[in-house]
């Protein structure tokens, strides 16, 4: 017992405390062999009587006075110091690793980080271990065991730091609230970016990134599981929220708005503390779902950011063929089908295992495997003919796959094979998943471990065995290992039943031996073949990698290359579905005859029947009516048969700018209100049509592709066509009045004449130009893009650039230089109505002198107006820049500009009008 100090004893102490010339205590003084056992105790995260760990602190700290007699006190210090701060780095860890964590993701983390843990502290247990083996009499010296423990020193203090990179502190602290998702993707995002630093070691230095690897590999595999699951079978398998796309519940999958609301990707509206990988690099914002806030920020693993999209449609377009009903020949995609799968044996997490394998163990690239002519092969198929019978990959392969429990007889005819499988899987009897190799080794033992060759089974009529049991007599056939008492046919057919049992259940009495630190993936396989991705992560503990490659090419070579071909061809499939199964476009050339007028009767009787009451000024505001001469109109033509039924097609009212807003010029609203017909003129206009609104019924799934939106885009171009149908309508009806005056020749006559054939030629060159353009020539570019289109949201990309193809052609896009064109277009189709009205009235009894001088007038102005429509047309639409972004628009000026009749191949207007030049210096302004 150490005596009690005095006070001098005390100061001295606290003077020449850690000074190397200061006499220590004899107490403090420990022996190497003490000291060393007691580092590697503390290493192993026990405290001893010379370290505890200080739970104040937060550290391990070292016995007061401690020394040994052959260190200096300095030198010790120096020596213990890198030892504790390793001790206290790997028990952080364990404190932060001991922490609940409820989702997968910081689940997978936690078990990774805990095997890695385990692993370094394994290297302190080896050295305790032959310390106390030892019998020659050399004692471990403290330098020593620095000098032997330096991958755990360095591996130790790594460690922690990738802990506290994935896991903030704050989320342990509770002082910041963040979702299961956004945990997720900072997990997976911190792990890729440090493997990314980590790739470029020097010698020596592959321990941190083996240990990276290790933990990124096994975080990514719930990851991993989720999309397999997804791209393979269409079911989002996500209960904890932490994919980086979610299922709208309220969107059902019949719904027109399904593939676009009804899995969206997840955002964050700002960043949180500690999240910066959430939020610093998200998806270009033409990736992101419609109906989401621009400025959100998604919330993706850097890694997944480039094909979050395609990743998404893939899975949604499995549920619509797996919901659609088949109506052809051609199988459904699923994982029990012939669906091209990569590894249809493997599933997605354990195809990245093996890939992973093969590239850092061999630098062998596992897609030239299993991509061979164009075409996914099985896992079988691709090991044929290999030379890779001696690498760790194909080994792992072998070993992985499902036992082949069906073979082939003498007539071709698939049959149940009575041979019990051995191999490294099989999911009818855990055990022998363990106990394989002693199977291997032991082939003359099976039968003894065989049912048949040692039991005799009673049948399921047990009458005799109760007889015996309760009735106390003796009954022959009770004793069934001696003696069986069924005739041949009866004994070959029970023979044949434990036959049967043996091979749903082979070696049913067999028990594994006991094995310490068996992986419970081992013993019990619950998932396909679990052991085969478990065997891969304990291979990454102990390799020495052939390379270090990127992560960005370790993502691409073994998982990303199998995620886009099953991408691909779950996108032909949809294609094959949508183009011949569902009839896409049948559909969509119905579309066309309707809505771009391509039928040749289809809406003619309603359109004469619109059009006169238009002219008579009779009401057409009734909906019943309408239909009704819709219905009629589509009973009587010869493209009735189009529409799947006539009711599909229904027209409405509906209130537009148009008929609050006219679109004529000031000019021609003052020749209406001087028009002796001024009431009929007021309620005809040219935009009176645009309260027309055709509804057609879309059959599902088509409607995904043509929805509201683009019914509504197709009803604008409609509206714009009804207009110049109607030109089209009047001008020909006032050439057929104006005929019966061919025998009476005057100047205002063949003035008007001239004025009408310069409209006629103007609405029937737009018309034709219309047909060739919109109809025809937009129709093949749409055949084109779908015929290279590869998913189906290529197809709504390519069905959305012919809507904009034949808006901006029709000049309905909502642009203010399409707006100008258009406006003088529409001036000049309501050009059309204005001669009408005055050639009406002529022929309608206009015989006073006031009324055909005022009519004459009238006629001088449309022509002053279309002249100065037509130079402003002119001048914009051959303006350079414009026709060099849009081609078609030369094809519209050489149509309307026939035999250069308004303007020379210079470009000099023939008759040029100042009216509209300030008009024109705004639309080339514009189209600047």
């Amino acid at each position: 017992m150490e005596a009690p100090k005095s006070l001098i004893d005390k100061i001295s102490t606290e003077f020449t405390r850690g000074l190397h010339f200061a006499s220590p205590l004899p107490s403090s003084r420990t022996n190497e062999f003490d000291l060393v056992r007691g580092v590697l105790q503390m290493l192993q995260g026990f405290s001893s009587g010379l370290f505890h760990w200080d739970r104040i602190a937060h550290c391990y700290s070292a016995k007061n006075g401690l020394y040994v007699t052959h260190l200096s006190q300095t030198s010790l210090r120096m020596v213990l110091d890198q030892f504790i701060h390793s001790a206290t780095c790997l028990k952080l860890v364990e404190i932060t690793l001991d922490f609940t964590f409820s989702t997968p993701t910081l689940r997978a983390f936690a078990n990774s980080a805990s095997a890695w843990l385990a692993k370094l502290r394994d290297l302190a247990k080896e050295e305790e271990v032959k310390m106390n083996r030892s019998k020659n009499g050399t004692a471990p010296t403290i330098l020593g065991l620095a000098s032997s423990l330096t991958s755990l020193c360095s591996g130790a203090e790594y460690l922690l730091q990738v802990v506290q990179g994935a896991v903030p502190k704050e989320y342990i602290e509770g002082d910041t609230r963040l979702s299961s998702d956004e945990m997720a993707v900072h997990i997976l995002n911190s792990l890729y970016e440090k493997l990314n630093d980590a790739c470029l070691v020097q010698g020596g230095e592959e321990d941190s990134y083996r240990m990276l690897l290790y933990i990124f590999v096994g975080c990514l595999l719930p990851y991993i599981e989720v999309l397999d699951s997804w791209i393979f079978e269409g079911i989002l398998d996500d209960p904890f929220d932490e994919m980086f796309f979610y299922a709208n519940k309220a969107i059902a999958i019949d719904e027109a708005e399904f593939w676009e609301k009804s899995y969206l990707l997840r955002s964050t509206k700002h960043k949180k503390l500690g999240m910066s990988h959430v939020t610093q690099k998200t998806i270009p914002v033409s990736s992101k779902t419609k109906g989401q806030n621009e400025r959100d920020l998604v919330v993706c693993p850097l890694f997944f950011k480039d094909i979050a999209k395609e990743i998404i449609s893939a899975g949604k377009s499995l549920q619509l063929i797996q919901h659609v009903p088949i109506t052809s020949s051609s199988a459904p995609v699923g994982r029990n089908y012939d669906t091209k799968r990569c590894m249809t044996q493997l599933s997605l997490s354990e195809i990245f295992c093996l890939s992973l394998t093969a590239l850092i163990g061999h630098g062998d690239h596992m897609s030239q495997f299993f991509w061979q002519n164009d075409k996914i092969v099985s896992a079988t198929e691709s090991c044929v003919g290999t030379s890779c019978s001696e690498k760790i990959w194909y080994k792992f392969l072998v070993d992985g796959l499902p036992a082949n429990r069906m073979c082939v007889n003498m007539k071709g005819e698939n049959v149940i094979s009575f041979e019990p499988p051995v191999s490294s899987f099989c999911s009818e009897n855990p055990t022998i998943t363990v106990c394989q190799k002693l199977l291997q080794a032991n082939p003359g033992g099976w039968n003894s471990l065989n049912l048949s060759n040692n039991y005799i089974l009673p049948p399921l009529n047990d009458e005799e065995l109760r007889k015996a049991v309760f009735d106390g007599t003796a009954s022959k056939g009770t004793d069934y290992a001696r003696d069986f008492p069924f005739g041949d046919s009866e004994n070959v057919h029970s023979q044949h039943g434990i036959k049967v049992v043996e091979a749903l259940f082979p070696f049913p009495t067999v028990l594994p031996s006991f094995k310490e630190d068996l992986l419970i993936s081992e013993l019990l396989p619950f998932q396909k073949n679990s052991t085969l991705v478990s065997k891969v992560l304990s291979w990454i503990q102990i390799v020495e990698p052939k390379s270090t490659p990127l992560p960005v090419v370790i993502l691409q070579e073994c998982l990303t290359f199998y995620i886009k071909k099953q991408v691909d061809n779950i996108g032909s499939q949809i294609l094959t579905k949508l183009l011949r199964d569902w009839k896409l476009m049948d559909e969509l050339g119905v579309l066309r005859d309707v809505y771009l007028l391509g039928s040749g009767d289809l809406l003619q009787h309603f359109l004469e029947v619109v059009f006169k009451k238009l002219d008579k000024g009779e009401s057409w505001d009734d909906d019943f009516e309408l239909n009704t001469v819709l219905q009629e109109s589509i009973r009587n033509s010869a493209d009735g048969t189009l529409l799947s039924s006539p009711d599909s097609l229904v027209v409405s009212l509906t209130k537009t700018d148009g008929q609050q807003n006219s679109t004529l010029s000031s000019s021609s609203s003052s020749f209406l209100a001087s028009s002796p017909r001024k009431a009929r003129a007021q309620m005809s206009r040219i935009n009176d049509l645009d309260s027309l609104k055709f509804t057609y019924k879309v059959s599902w799934p088509l409607e995904l592709i043509a929805n509201a939106e683009a019914l509504n885009k197709y009803n604008q171009v409609m509206n714009f066509l009804l207009r110049v149908k109607r030109a089209k309508f009047v001008l020909d009806k006032a050439r057929r009045w104006m005929w019966k005056e061919r025998g009476t020749t005057t100047v205002n006559r063949k003035h008007r004449w001239l004025v009408e054939q310069k409209l006629l030629h103007f609405v029937d060159a737009f018309h034709q130009y219309v047909m060739d353009r919109v109809y025809h020539s937009a129709w093949s570019e749409l055949c084109e893009g779908m015929a290279a289109a590869g998913s189906l949201d290529e197809v709504i990309q390519v069905h959305e650039a012919y809507l904009l193809s034949i808006q901006r052609q029709c000049f309905v896009v909502p642009d203010k230089l399409w707006a100008l064109i258009a406006s003088r277009i529409n001036s000049i189709l309501g050009l059309a109505l204005d001669l009408y009205s005055v050639q009406q009235t002529l022929s309608s009894g206009g015989t006073v002198s006031a009324i055909k001088a005022r009519c004459h007038k009238e006629v001088d102005r449309i022509d002053k107006q279309f002249d100065d429509c037509m130079a402003f047309l002119l001048r914009v639409l051959s303006f350079k820049l414009n026709v060099g972004q849009f081609p078609h628009l030369a094809d519209l000026v050489t149509r309307i500009n026939y035999n250069n009749f308004y303007m020379s191949d210079t470009g000099n207007l023939i008759t040029a009008p100042a009216s509209d030049s300030l008009n024109f210096k705004l639309a080339k302004t514009i189209s600047v």
